[in-house]
């Protein structure tokens, strides 16, 4: 969790955890979509 927190800063994506969360449970694609740019 802080290894994807630390990359979406660094990215300059402002997200909190639960929106975050939301996205997880409610949007996996979108979830999923955010990672992968982080990574």
């Amino acid at each position: 969790y802080s290894r994807l927190m630390g990359a979406l800063h660094a990215q300059g994506i402002e997200i909190n955890r639960k929106v975050l969360a939301d996205l997880a449970v409610n949007h996996p694609e979108a979830f999923k979509a955010i990672v992968a740019k982080v990574k």
